[in-house]
């Protein structure tokens, strides 16, 4: 934010190149907002949806039925904890990551950014506003059920950030296949038993010094444990390091093999 006595010289420096003196009023109300996730609309919007994403015990208890006919049935987890059951369920990253990711891509001057797996667009809002705040071209979302892409447009549309977003419906191996290149950074935190087929598919068209970002890699640890080999074994062209936050964060860079 502008104090008095930059501001003045800031009017002072601007007026005499801008046509007319609303001009120079938009161009100073521009430059304090250097972030957009402080722009009050975001903010706001960002505020409701955590609030609702902590009904998320309640939504899991409700699944409990669903889950032990599931189990008795000797089905798989994801077989148990499909698409359709988890429709209600947020399952978001917290703020702390979300923020994490807004550095990320501000830091990298990221103009195209891939998700998979958007939810109910909470992550979609973190990294559509590093987007628009690096004057990017977009964020290309995926979510397999319906309801849920549905919530995450109006979700963004109510965070003033749809026009920096394409959330595509259906399955992440044929919705991500058609993406352009390159892509600056990617963010896993979707279905775990899909990350190293979303990786493969997707790394040849990863710049190099790409960022690769994944979720739950401490909660889903047995699942995720050939993609986590994958990045980490420096033969793959990624370095990686998780970070000890909440569920485990991996960020991987793409070497290239250079």
């Amino acid at each position: 934010m502008l104090g008095g006595f930059d501001s003045y010289l800031f009017r002072q420096i601007f007026s005499s190149y801008a046509p007319c003196k609303r001009c120079s009023i938009e161009i100073e109300k521009e430059a304090r907002i250097m972030n957009t996730l402080k722009d009050p609309k975001t903010a706001a919007e960002l505020d409701r949806l955590f609030e609702s994403a902590r009904g998320d015990p309640l939504r899991f208890v409700r699944l409990i039925p669903h889950a032990l006919k599931g189990i008795t049935e000797r089905k798989t987890l994801w077989e148990i904890m499909t698409p359709g059951a988890m429709k209600d369920v947020f399952i978001p990253i917290d703020r702390e990551k979300g923020g994490l990711l807004y550095v990320l891509a501000r830091s990298m001057a990221a103009r195209r950014i891939v998700e998979f797996g958007t939810s109910f667009g909470i992550s979609t809002i973190y990294l559509a506003a590093a987007i628009k705040d690096n004057d990017g071209i977009e964020v290309i979302g995926t979510e397999i059920e319906p309801s849920k892409r549905e919530a995450a447009c109006a979700n963004l549309t109510a965070a003033g950030l749809a026009d920096f977003v394409d959330i595509r419906l259906g399955d992440a191996m044929q919705t991500l296949e058609t993406v352009d290149a390159p892509i600056d950074l990617l963010f896993m935190d979707g279905w775990k038993d899909l990350y190293l087929p979303v990786l493969e598919m997707l790394k040849p068209k990863l710049k190099p010094g790409a960022l690769v970002v994944s979720d739950n890699i401490h909660t889903f640890k047995k699942t995720l444990k050939p993609y986590e080999d994958y990045l980490s074994s420096g033969d793959n062209g990624f370095e990686s390091i998780t970070l000890p936050l909440t569920s485990g964060f991996a960020v991987s860079v793409y070497t290239n093999g250079r």
